[in-house]
Formats: structure tokens, C-alpha cells, sequence
């Protein structure tokens, strides 16, 4: 069987839900999907030398130490074609990275640099931290392939979202913006021509009791694996 390495990148906290779901998710990948991933929880202060994972996962719980860190996580995966998985503040921090590296864009994260002139994440004017939000997906799109579905519910904890006013220099820059929720609201972003780049602003570690591995979760763990089973390393013992 073959092990994925994955780069769990964030600050971990016990006070974080989704990092306390963390071990119940990879036993259930394990046991339920045949998909064993050897996690690694790598702090934003050193998320640096991600070249050698099969997969980088940025996990919520922004504010994080090391605003850079985050947005060298996202950059690595999406240079390097590691399958890439962000959710809430990796969401945010994803779209950070593609705006300043790709479309060179000095924008800032409202929560992270507060005094900025430009903000390319704003506060919410409704708070989504505790809520469940019906979201929909653009047919054809990778994320409704995964999840299997035009619309899903998804439960959040965040209050930071996307400046509106970008949205038209990130869809003509090469993102795609595949879930939505009522009001058209971005919730999913995915990088077309990448082997698997998805960031959500929900918190798919928090469906279930962690058990049932979301979808989204367990494409990402499938394409992880499936890296690992293509490249030199996975023959050699883990």
C-alpha cells in the first residue's frame, strides 16, 4: 500500500477544532478509503521546504504566525503541481499568493495587516464562525465532480472573505470560482490544469463527527497517494 506524505501546514491548536479532527480523519481515510497519508504538521513560521510532499494541506486557524509561510505553502503546491488543498484561512491566504505572485497585485489581508491601503480579504459584514451555509457548485467543475452534487451544506468558522472587487482580475488571471453560496459570494476556488488544486472557505474537517471523511478531504488524500505511487520515493520503505 502505497503512503502519501502531506504537509499539514498551520499552527496547531488544541483550541482549533478542525486541528482536534485531524486524527480521526486520517484513521477513517485509512480504514474506510484505503488511503494512508503520513501527516506532518509543519508551522506557518517554518512552511518552507514543502518541495518533497506529496500533498500540502493549509489548515484553518488563522490569524496564522507567519502570514508568509502560508503564502509560500500555497506557492510551492502550486509551482511544483502538489496536490493542493487549503480551507478557511488556507482559502484566504491561497487567493493572497495568487493575487501578489501571479498578477502581481500589493494587496493585503484586512486581518493580518489591518493599516494596509488595499485589501484583497475583507471582513465579513456577516460573520460566517459557527454557521452552515448552503453552497453552490459550478457543474463540470472539479468540485462537483468530488462531491458528487449541484449544492452541498457546509459549516464555517471564519469572519474574512473576498474583496468583490477582485474577483474579475482573478477569474481573467486564470482562477476558477466553482462554489458559490445564494448571494454569488465566492466559496471554492480551483487552479484549471493543475493535478489537483481546490481551497474551500468552509471547513470540511468539521462535517460529521470526522468518521465519514468529506469528499473534498478524501480527493485530496486519493491525489496525494496517487502522487506518491508515481514518484521514485514510494518504492523506497516509508
Amino acid at each position: 500500500m502505497t503512503t502519501a506524505t502531506v504537509a499539514l501546514v498551520g499552527d496547531r491548536s488544541p483550541g482549533v477544532q478542525a486541528h482536534t479532527r485531524v486524527p480521526t480523519i486520517l484513521q477513517a481515510l485509512r480504514e474506510r478509503d484505503g488511503l494512508t497519508l503520513d501527516a506532518y504538521w509543519i508551522p506557518t513560521t517554518e512552511a518552507e521546504d514543502l518541495e518533497g510532499f506529496d500533498g500540502v494541506w493549509i489548515m484553518p486557524g488563522s490569524p496564522y504566525l507567519s502570514e508568509a509561510g502560508a503564502v509560500n505553502a500555497a506557492r510551492t503546491a502550486r509551482e511544483h503541481g502538489i496536490p493542493f488543498l487549503g480551507t478557511c484561512g488556507g482559502f484566504q491566504h491561497t487567493l493572497l499568493e495568487y493575487a501578489r505572485n501571479v498578477l502581481g497585485l500589493p494587496v493585503a489581508h484586512a486581518e493580518n495587516d489591518p493599516d494596509a491601503d488595499d485589501f484583497l480579504l475583507l471582513r465579513l459584514a456577516c460573520s460566517l464562525a459557527g454557521h452552515e451555509e448552503a453552497v453552490r457548485l459550478t457543474p463540470g467543475s472539479l468540485a462537483e465532480k468530488v462531491v458528487g452534487a449541484a449544492r452541498t451544506v457546509e459549516r464555517y468558522s471564519c469572519s474574512f472573505g473576498l474583496n468583490p472587487v477582485y474577483l474579475p482580475a482573478l477569474e481573467a488571471g486564470g482562477l476558477s470560482f466553482t462554489g458559490h453560496d445564494s448571494t454569488g459570494a465566492v466559496r471554492i476556488l480551483e487552479l484549471p490544469d493543475h493535478p489537483f488544486f481546490l481551497a474551500t472557505l468552509f471547513q470540511p474537517e468539521l462535517a460529521g463527527d470526522g468518521s465519514r471523511p468529506h469528499p473534498i478531504i478524501t480527493a485530496f488524500a486519493s491525489a496525494a497517494v496517487s502522487r506518491a505511487a508515481r514518484d521514485p520515493r514510494a518504492l523506497l520503505p516509508r
